[in-house]
């Protein structure tokens, strides 16, 4: 396994009190954009405050990114934009295979992400929830004309409604 493109380390004995700030520098935007299949990424920066609960690190704030990616419909790159809010819960290994029952998560909790050792992977993590964040379904401002190029959406006579209805008999 290679090594994460946007790493920083926090040991668990030094938890800062004050908020992190995270900063991806040109090469590591550059690795992070292609680790996503992205044309190019700006910036990715997240401003994380620490709070410690036994073993279970909580870190919240906000990330934001800025970058290329390619229309899904035209596929060509466009620029987009991230401003997310960010909510981790680093948990130990052992603690997640000791739980029986089954939690769904809500919407406004954590994310949990396993650690083991004496620290945690902020950067990856910050990572990993860009990635996540990224809307693979983004259109940019040519996707309308892909769409009409593609004969897509023009009037009721196209799409899967359009196919159910064909089958339908005709009226008497």
């Amino acid at each position: 396994m290679s090594a994460p493109e946007f790493s920083r380390l926090v040991k668990l004995d030094r938890l800062p009190a004050a908020p992190i700030t995270l900063t991806a520098n040109d090469d590591e935007c550059r690795r992070l954009a292609g680790r996503f299949a992205l044309p190019s990424l700006a910036r990715l920066e997240a401003v994380l405050t620490l709070t410690a609960e036994g073993e279970v690190i909580e870190a919240r704030g906000r990330l934001w990114a800025s970058f290329e990616q390619s229309c899904a419909l035209a596929g060509n790159p466009f620029p987009n934009a991230l401003d997310e809010p960010l909510a981790l819960r680093f948990v130990p290994a052992l603690a997640l295979l000791a739980e029986d029952e089954e939690h769904e998560f809500g919407a406004d909790e954590p994310d949990e992400i396993e650690y083991s050792g004496n620290a945690i992977d902020l950067g990856e993590a910050v990572a990993q929830s860009f990635g996540l964040a990224i809307d693979p379904y983004a259109t940019g401002p040519d996707a309308e004309t892909a769409r009409k190029e593609a004969g897509l959406g023009e009037g009721s006579g196209s799409g899967a409604f359009a196919a159910l209805a064909a089958l339908k008999p005709p009226k008497p």
